[in-house]
């Protein structure tokens, strides 16, 4: 599997130089011991927007005679394998995405429930643990092997069967990406949060607040303005609050449909730390 820098990978992924391997498919009437039953084969565009509504989760894996293969799900849940279907920047570039310690990434095609994905791309960066570079390593040799892809659509939650050429499947349970969860694709914002919280109201309770500000960027990534300090009464997804710390995050705001009263109509799930700094 080749390592990448991150700025590799960046750039592979819009450029969408993977190339996706030409296997065929396996027979999906065949029956594997010990693998989830799926309904009958949805077409290309159905099959691939249920992909992309969806995170997806590993739950076990089996080699072609339904034995299973422990070696990727041994590090559940602490370090579990979760694969994300997406739309790339170019016009039909489709990508397939999964983080264990690094990045790994490819492009990926769809013909009615074949699928060919390319070669994974990664970030390099040490994994601490040993067992983890593995998994990862296994992982990314894997999935370029993959040939078909079926849902179960009467499931709760979905699952999916990922099967390779040779005979291995994978058994994934379907986890609602937050576009699907909210209902709409939602907007990036960036929000500075002061070092300190500060005494607030809510409702009846007296409590802390985040102290936040929106920050707003040109093209070029130049600061260009910023709103007011103001008491932040809800939580960032994702986001744990250290006092001393200052940060500045790239936030995906969605709206809520039909909040609860006295809730916000917004929800916020922390995209990334752009600054951090420790204040005296």
């Amino acid at each position: 599997m080749t390592r990448w820098p991150l700025a590799a990978f960046a750039s592979a992924a819009l450029l969408g130089i993977s190339a996706c391997s030409s296997t065929g498919s396996a027979d999906p009437s065949t029956s594997t011991p010990g693998a989830a039953s799926t309904a009958p084969s949805m077409n290309t565009s159905a099959l691939n927007k249920t992909l992309q509504a969806y995170h997806w989760d590993l739950e076990s894996a089996q080699d072609q005679s339904g034995r299973a293969l422990p070696s990727f799900t041994a590090l559940a849940p602490k370090t579990a394998v979760r694969l994300n279907f997406s739309a790339g920047s170019q016009p039909g570039q489709q990508l397939v995405s999964t983080k264990i310690c690094n990045n790994l990434g490819g492009s990926y095609q769809l013909d009615g429930d074949k699928i060919s994905i390319g070669n994974m791309i990664s970030t390099q960066m040490a994994c601490a643990d040993n067992r983890v570079m593995q998994l990862e390593q296994a992982v990314g040799a894997q999935l370029p092997r993959a040939q078909s892809v079926r849902i179960a659509q009467d499931a709760n939650p979905q699952s999916m069967v990922l099967t390779f050429s040779d005979g291995s499947r994978w058994n994934l349970k379907a986890v609602p990406t937050n576009a699907t969860k909210y209902g709409n694709a939602g907007e990036t914002i960036f929000l500075e949060v002061g070092p300190q919280t500060k005494p607030c109201s809510a409702g009846v309770m007296r409590t802390q607040c985040l102290q936040v500000r929106e920050v707003r960027y040109d093209g070029a990534g130049r600061k260009t303005t910023t709103g007011e300090w103001g008491n932040f009464y809800g939580n960032i997804e994702g986001y744990q609050h250290e006092p001393g710390i200052r940060n500045v995050l790239r936030v995906k705001r969605y709206t809520v449909q039909n909040p609860p009263a006295d809730a916000s109509r917004y929800a916020y799930v922390l995209d990334m730390t752009v600054e951090s700094e420790r204040t005296k």
